[in-house]
């Protein structure tokens, strides 16, 4: 069960730093290796996530109690959001040619971008609720007001540096 809890502070640090080396990009150049080590850094936060989900997924097959606390459902809603966003993140990039070409790939760049700040803010929620949890209360004594904190100054520190052009406002 300890693996869950880092396995997901793996996945949050590495989709934090796949949104920071995207903020900014001039060139070209930079926009294109931007774009690569971005789409690593998630990637490899994904698979993170979902090893976490599946630690805790085989940890309650043996004690039960699935997707019942608002940790567990805020976390669920946080893979299948991570889940949908990598999937449009890599073919918008990739493969355009599902969405009828470049051009239209690149319509949709600001709603990726878009959700991939309110991805990210789901997820230091769900970390937020993870204080509430027997694991936490017995084990880590995470409190509340440290996560919290650090999850603002996380937040301030990721939105200080988003351009408001490249939201399509």
């Amino acid at each position: 069960m300890g693996s869950h809890p880092l396995l997901n502070s793996a996945a949050i640090l590495l989709m934090t730093q796949g949104i920071l080396v995207l903020q900014p990009t001039y060139t070209a150049q930079q926009k294109k290796q931007g774009t690569y080590v971005h789409a690593t850094l998630n990637d490899l936060a994904l698979a993170a996530a979902i090893a976490g989900l599946v630690v805790i997924e085989i940890n309650k097959a043996d004690h039960g109690g699935h997707f019942e606390s608002p940790h567990a459902i805020l976390g669920l809603i946080t893979y299948i959001a991570m889940a949908l966003q990598a999937f449009v993140g890599i073919t918008q990039y990739f493969v355009p040619q599902i969405y009828g070409g470049v051009s239209n790939a690149k319509k949709l760049y600001k709603y990726h971008r878009l959700s991939g700040y309110v991805i990210l803010v789901l997820a230091l929620a769900t970390i937020c609720a993870a204080t509430t949890t027997g694991f936490n209360l017995n084990v880590l004594h995470m409190q509340l007001w440290a996560v919290i904190v650090t999850s603002v100054l996380t937040v301030l520190g990721v939105f200080a540096r988003i351009k408001k052009q490249k939201l399509g406002f």
